[in-house]
This record gives C-alpha cells, sequence and structure tokens, in this order.
C-alpha cells in the first residue's frame, strides 16, 4: 500500500507518507515562547511521517492571534528546542510552519501594539478575539517597497533560527488569506510598484520569500504552502487558474523540498499543478476521509498527505488506520487556547484498550 512507502522529502526522510498539517492551537505563552505542555502535545505525535508544527510568527508584525508561538528570538529558539528535542527522541520528524498573518491582525495581540501591516491598506471584513474579547480588525499600514524588502528578511532570520532551534526544515505558509497570501490576491494587493498590477508582479513576493529562505538554510529543507482559490480571511482572487502556474513554474527552479496544497475542490487545478511541481507534493484535501486522501497517493496525485483534526484528536493516528482500529472524535469546543484538555489527553489505542 502506498501509504507506508518510505519516501525521501527534499533531506527528510519520511518512514510512511501521512503527515500532520499546521494546525494554531493557541497555548503559547504570551511572549511565544512554546511550553512543556506544547512539547507534550508535539511528542505524542511524533509517529506521524512528518509534524509540520501550528503557524509560527517570524517577527513581531507576523503576529494575529493570541498565543501563538514565536521563532525570532533566542528565548524562541529554547524554547522550540526542547520540542524538537522530543520529536526526534521519540523518532519523529518536525518542520516549522512560518506564518505571517499581515492585514489578519488587531494591535492588542502583538508585542508593540502597533497597527498591522500588509500588501495594501485595505481593512478585513471580521473580527479578531483579543483579550478584550472580539474585535474589528483595523485598517492595516500599506508597506513600502523597502519594508517589503525588510519581511523578506524576516523570514530569512527565522528561518535560520528554526534550524538552530532543531528543527528539520521550514514550511512557508502562503495560504489561507495570510500575507503571502494577501500579495498573491487582487483584492487585497492593489500596489502599483513592482508587487502588484498583473500576475507576475503579485507572484514575486511569494518567490523571494522562498528563493530567501531555501538560500538560508537549503532548498531542501524548505517547503510552501498554498491554497488556491481559497476565500479564507476575506480574499478573493479573481484569477485563480492563471495564477496558480504561473507561481509554481516560478517556484520550480528553486527545487523547494515540497509544495503543500490545501485543495479547493478543482481538480483540474490540482492535475495541472501536480504536472508543473518537480518535487514531492503535499495533499491536504480537507474534509474527507482517509480512503479518499490515501487514493490520492495511488493515485499519483500526491507524495504525502496531511491531516489536521483526525492527527489533532488521535495522537497514534498511524498505529489506528494499521490496525484498522475506530478514531476518537475531535472536540472543536478545544481547539483554540485552554489547558491539556482537548490537547494532550486525546487517548492512545492502548491507553484505550487497557
Amino acid at each position: 500500500m502506498t501509504l507506508w512507502t518510505p519516501i525521501t522529502v527534499g533531506a527528510i526522510e519520511l518512514p510512511h507518507r501521512l503527515a500532520m498539517a499546521p494546525m494554531t492551537r493557541d497555548r503559547s505563552r504570551p511572549d511565544g515562547v512554546p511550553t512543556d505542555l506544547n512539547r507534550a502535545y508535539y511528542r505524542q505525535r511524533a509517529s506521524m511521517a512528518l509534524i509540520i508544527t501550528e503557524g509560527t510568527q517570524p517577527s513581531a508584525d507576523g503576529q494575529g492571534y493570541l498565543l501563538t508561538p514565536g521563532i525570532y528570538t533566542e528565548a524562541h529558539i529554547a524554547g522550540w528546542q526542547e520540542i524538537t528535542s522530543a520529536v526526534h527522541a521519540a523518532g519523529g520528524r518536525i518542520v516549522v510552519q512560518l506564518m505571517h498573518t499581515g492585514r489578519i491582525s488587531h494591535p492588542d495581540n502583538t508585542p508593540h501594539h502597533r497597527r498591522p501591516v500588509a500588501p495594501s491598506a485595505i481593512q478585513p471584513k471580521g473580527a479578531m478575539f483579543t483579550t478584550s474579547g472580539l474585535q474589528d480588525m483595523p485598517t492595516p499600514r500599506a508597506l513600502d517597497i523597502n519594508e517589503v524588502a525588510d519581511v523578506v528578511d524576516e523570514f530569512r532570520h527565522a528561518a535560520s533560527a528554526a534550524i538552530a532551534a532543531g528543527f528539520d526544515g521550514v514550511e512557508i505558509h502562503g495560504a489561507n488569506g495570510y500575507l503571502v497570501h494577501q500579495f498573491l490576491a487582487g483584492n487585497t494587493n492593489q500596489r502599483t510598484d513592482r508587487y502588484g498590477g498583473p500576475l507576475e508582479n503579485r507572484i514575486r513576493f511569494a518567490v523571494e520569500v522562498a528563493s530567501a529562505v531555501a538560500d538560508e538554510i537549503g532548498a531542501e529543507r524548505t517547503g510552501l504552502r498554498l491554497s488556491p482559490g481559497n476565500p479564507f480571511n476575506d480574499i478573493a482572487e479573481h484569477d485563480t487558474r492563471d495564477l496558480y502556474p504561473a507561481l509554481v513554474t516560478a517556484l520550480a527552479p528553486l527545487n523547494l523540498a515540497y509544495l503543500h496544497l490545501i485543495h479547493g475542490g478543482d481538480e483540474e487545478l490540482l492535475r495541472e499543478l501536480r504536472q508543473l511541481w518537480p518535487t514531492a507534493l503535499l495533499l491536504n484535501r480537507a474534509g474527507t476521509d482517509i480512503d479518499m486522501r490515501v487514493a490520492d497517493l495511488d493515485a499519483g496525485l500526491a507524495d504525502v498527505i496531511t491531516v489536521g483534526t483526525t492527527a489533532l484528536a488521535n495522537p497514534d493516528l498511524p498505529a489506528r488506520i494499521r490496525s484498522g482500529a475506530p478514531l476518537n472524535q475531535a472536540d472543536p469546543a478545544t481547539f483554540y487556547g485552554g489547558d491539556h484538555h482537548g490537547y494532550t489527553d486525546y487517548p492512545t489505542l492502548a491507553a484505550t484498550l487497557a
């Protein structure tokens, strides 16, 4: 069965092809330093082929939500070292997802309490949870062209910090309406300089970030996540069918370790991107069962499949699937914030049988 066939993704050797997708859990310290609880959570899931961490801010400007981790200070590095060491000791592999939220933020949630930054000064729809409750997200400040280069360097620095923290690699979050995605989409990027307008300009930031990270830590340890056509976080793409083939074609020469796609339902586009991408393709077909996801492996549409809430609720998911055991059901009420409930207390199969 293809699911259990080992594969090498860039520099990372995976024992099988079932990976854990990144999921925000809001359980780090207020200063972004991971905790012992975070360490227990990730260690429990070390039997996954690869763990992709929750979105982790590469800078103070990159933070959007409360209690998300960072990877840009010495304290962050030290905190993550405890986690990567625990995962490796348990036989696992782990990469950090670098997530700059851009305009999806609120000053109350950041260390410096400044206005969020974005490609253009366009206020997002929706509210953000803060310590004072739900508040409208403010109109962000548009980055000037020199600041765009500074943000690219923030990703570079964070990638270097990630390797110092013991991670096996880095995944750049270019999906779900956050900063990289905001540069791609026409409704969030209305710039008139070389980063805005035609799609060859709108893809420039994503390519520059990927190039900078690959240059810093090696392409073989660099991945990128995309979500073609995803309207999450007030994104409206008017040219998805042209945008993503152009982006993937521009990224292909970098020879990154992998591309991680969130499938939005366009099967034709998925097949086109599969053909264009030269290295490993990780596929997240959210909302479908394991059998359908395994079929993507068998059909050659994906090299690795990623699962989110199923891995969240089943710390020993590979063992459960191998044995045909029933799966724990995830509790959405405990997804974001809180203590160990709904985080590290999901039972293993061995505990259930005992």
